[in-house]
């Protein structure tokens, strides 16, 4: 079994595990999860993320709005909340932020203002910025240009090879989830191909995206050995050594000490 392993963005104030969150918490560190990063979607996700993670000593949190759910965003407001939230203990990023083209609920001038409004708030609190982006590299890239100081990982990436490599020049960081374990995730294993293994980081997006073989499942940290098993084979290394360059990545990149 991998040891030493950092999920490094799983939704744990997700509703999925309203029924047994604890007892999945408490069985990951026998499966070899040392870290975890709970990304907040909203305010109330942003506080139970810091709840959890007051709660749990190998749980740490993320607060942000997510571009799904911005729509009622108040300018002042909610950046002075999301602001005394990051002050708390063990926050240790802005999100998760971004835009998503996908879903047309929320206009895209609408979330391009809250995801400037949040990266402009991770610069002032020198916190990471974890970046949502679905179907809408462009703009995302325009952004995050607009910001030379912030810097932040593009989770669950889905951009092409080219899109990786120019945010790893911004000095970005890329992460990928168990889409690696798909048979079409040719676009993800070019891009995981092109990248640094310094500037990767890996991920369950729990509760969503569970790898192969565990597809269409609720997903959980648990499953984390199985990305870094298949980022290993991609890299050509072995999976302990993909699992200690993820895990000092995750570190460094979130500020956690060892």
């Amino acid at each position: 079994m991998l040891t030493g392993l950092f999920d490094t963005h799983a939704h744990y104030d997700a509703r999925q595990f309203d029924p047994d969150r604890d007892q999945v918490l408490s069985a990951l560190p026998g499966q070899g999860v040392e870290l975890v990063v709970d990304p907040g979607c909203d305010l109330a996700s942003s506080r139970k993320a810091v709840e959890l993670a007051g709660r749990w000593p190998f749980v740490y949190a993320a607060v942000g709005v997510h571009p799904e759910d911005c729509g009622d965003w108040k300018d002042g407001e909610d950046v002075e909340e999301l602001r005394a939230l990051a002050a708390r203990p063990k926050v240790v990023a802005i999100g998760e932020i971004g835009l998503d083209y996908y879903w047309k609920d929320n206009p895209r001038e609408l979330q391009q203002r809250v995801f400037r409004s949040q990266l402009a708030l991770a610069v002032e609190l020198g916190l990471p910025a974890i970046v949502h982006d679905r179907e809408a590299h462009g703009d995302c890239m325009d952004i995050v240009r607009e910001f030379p100081q912030a810097r932040g990982v593009f989770h669950c990436f889905s951009g092409s090879a080219e899109m990786a490599k120019e945010l790893v020049k911004l000095g970005w960081m890329i992460s990928f989830t168990g889409v690696l374990t798909y048979k079409n995730a040719r676009k993800a294993v070019e891009a995981a191909q092109a990248v640094p293994l310094d500037r990767l980081m890996i991920e369950t997006d729990s509760p969503y995206m569970a790898p192969v073989p565990h597809r269409g499942k609720r997903n959980h940290s648990g499953y984390v050995g199985l990305i870094c098993e298949r980022l290993a084979q991609i890299k050509g290394i072995t999976p302990e050594e993909c699992s200690r360059a993820t895990l000092e990545n995750g570190r460094k990149f979130f500020h956690i000490q060892g």
